[in-house]
């Protein structure tokens, strides 16, 4: 069978998370409109008779002002080694611009076979989408380009047969019944975290994190106690909303989407803890899961 591990790269808000959960047919990556959603690199994986792909989801890589953002980076940089293929997610209904120059200074991917996947096609001018492949082409001459809208599942047959022609003859990494490599309890605080990213405006999703207090999974329903952190008072107030309506907003819809992970009722307390600059603290950065480790 053909097996290997393939890097999903790109700039935030491009569409990677949204690609890698249709590649896999799951929901393994949360995905809201706001960019930065993805802050971990996270495995999702592809099962058929004829090969196992092991794709790495990776966060938007971005000139970083916090150390959060540094973090983040490392991990889309090191996902770009050791792997048999990458995927360079780009938006192909936005013009290149300064980030997309500081992705191609900054990410070493000229070692391994490369796909170029030009998302959101059903935006782009043609025009301009032969203007954007040109200025690829001259950076990555021996790429693959394939058009795709990933929220549609367009073309994503396309990008597994290209995969399938360039992975190498391997053994099976995971289980076939193993989807990704994220326990249960991350899996619960990033679809918390989503919920709070559809509910809030620009400015505050940036400085938010999900810390798990507990989970006492003997009692009925399940009790699960997690925090959400943030940087400034004023954030507090408007996580938790006019009379708690906001927070409660973003307890009831986090509790569905969790017992339908665990088939099981949960009864869900969320509190608003602040954290002053927590983004810039290597402490806070290792507590709530944000600090790089090396890793395959």
């Amino acid at each position: 069978m053909k097996s290997g591990f393939v890097a999903i790269l790109g700039r935030p808000n491009v569409g990677k998370s949204t690609l890698m959960n249709r590649l896999v047919n799951h929901r393994v990556s949360i995905v809201t409109e706001k960019s930065q959603t993805t802050r971990n690199r996270i495995i999702g994986i592809y099962h058929s008779e004829e090969a196992q792909i092991v794709f790495l989801d990776t966060p938007g890589i971005h000139k970083p002002l916090r150390q959060l953002g540094q973090e983040m980076n490392n991990m889309a940089f090191s996902a770009a080694h050791n792997v048999e293929a990458s995927l360079l997610v780009v938006d192909a209904s936005q013009p290149f611009g300064r980030g997309d120059q500081y992705l191609i200074e900054h990410l070493n991917i000229h070692h391994t076979p490369l796909i170029i996947v030009f998302n959101k096609i059903d935006l782009a001018r043609l025009d301009k989408t032969i203007e954007l492949k040109k200025i690829y082409r001259e950076y990555f001459k021996e790429a693959i380009f394939i058009d795709t809208v990933a929220k549609d599942g367009f073309n994503i047959d396309e990008i597994i047969k290209n995969l399938l022609d360039i992975l190498p003859e391997g053994p099976a990494f995971y289980p076939k019944d193993m989807i990704t490599d994220k326990d249960v309890v991350f899996q619960i605080k990033e679809i918390i975290r989503e919920k709070i990213l559809t509910q809030l405006r620009q400015e505050v999703p940036h400085s938010i994190a999900v810390y798990m207090e507990s989970i006492d999974w003997e009692k009925k329903p399940i009790q699960i106690v997690a925090s959400i952190i943030v940087e400034k008072e004023s954030q507090k107030g408007i996580v938790i909303g006019s009379g708690g309506k906001r927070i409660k907003e973003i307890g009831a819809k986090a509790r569905l989407d969790i017992e339908k992970l665990l088939g099981k009722h949960v009864f869900l307390d969320l509190e608003v803890k602040v954290n002053p600059d927590w983004r810039n603290k290597e402490a806070a950065l290792q507590q709530y899961g944000y600090k790089y480790k090396s890793q395959k």
